[in-house]
């Protein structure tokens, strides 16, 4: 038996170049790893096939159409083994929130399954790195063992990167919507190419912040979601409980990944406590004051 945790993400920066042949969308975004989290737990069994068991989230999880269900048959079938395995997937992490736990829980299970049946070495790791990109653009980030990672194309290619001093707390707000990919960059218009350039310049200057001192002031001007643009219009809940962060006292607050999770960062862990216990007091508001680690 094994057991992996999935971590959930946050964007400290995202912006949307062009769309590409194949549908997607070239990207420049900043992951950050944070301590809300899934749990996966496998089992072998005696019998054939791959068993996957969802405890909490909403209804329909555990069916087939499940990204860990489809990480596993691709796992299966990569390394040519007989799939002989239950799957419990201990849900935490809210579904349509922006916060990459899906793609969390695909990356947990290669991992997984890769541990369960001694797959390892450099050769094997390329093959599951390769079947983490053919399953979301956010499952590679999550293959990772690292905190911070800069992501390029569609969120594939990434660099990791280190950051001097303490890492900030978060205080995420799921106000209770979720909100779907597709449905965002159906609504999204990308900016002007002068428009990109600069803000690419932005997140030049946030990379550089971090490698010499960590999360400073000045930090926060330069976090951006070009994906706000199409979601905040839309959807009033997200909206307003961006705005309600920064009435309660937050000095950054954005959107993460395409919603509809927002999120302020705090070095302190006082005012952290502060901001949770204000948003935790609306009503249908999931409040969770976390770490990036």
């Amino acid at each position: 038996m094994m057991k992996i945790k999935a971590r959930a993400k946050v964007n400290l920066f995202l912006e949307v170049a062009r769309r590409r042949p194949d549908g997607y969308h070239n990207l420049a975004t900043l992951f950050a790893r944070v301590g809300l989290c899934d749990e996966l737990e496998f089992k072998k069994t005696s019998v054939p096939g791959i068993e996957l068991e969802v405890r909490g989230g909403p209804p329909g999880l555990a069916g087939g159409d499940n990204i860990v269900y489809k990480a596993a048959v691709e796992f299966f079938r990569v390394f040519g083994l007989a799939p002989a395995v239950k799957i419990t997937l201990d849900k935490k992490v809210p579904v349509g929130a922006g916060l990459g736990g899906g793609s969390s829980d695909a990356a947990a299970a290669l991992r997984g399954l890769a541990g369960l049946y001694g797959i390892s070495g450099a050769a094997a790791k390329k093959r599951l790195v390769k079947i983490a990109a053919g399953l979301g653009s956010d499952v590679p980030f999550f293959m990772l063992d690292t905190a911070l990672a800069a992501g390029k194309g569609r969120g594939e290619k990434l660099k990791t990167l280190s950051w001097t001093g303490r890492f900030p707390y978060i205080v995420l707000v799921y106000p209770g919507v979720p909100v779907y990919t597709k449905d965002v960059y159906a609504r999204l218009k990308l900016g002007s190419q002068e428009a990109v350039r600069a803000r690419l310049a932005d997140l030049k200057k946030l990379l550089g912040l971090l490698k010499e001192g960590g999360f400073r002031g000045e930090s926060a001007a330069l976090l951006f979601n070009r994906l706000e643009e199409a979601v905040l219009p839309n959807y009033k809940e997200v909206k307003l409980a961006k705005e309600r962060l920064f009435k309660f006292g937050a000095d950054s607050a954005l959107m993460s990944g395409s919603g509809s999770t927002v999120f302020a960062l705090c070095r302190d862990r006082k005012k952290a406590l502060g901001l949770a216990e204000a948003a935790s007091s609306v009503s249908g508001y999931q409040v969770f004051l976390t770490k990036i680690c």
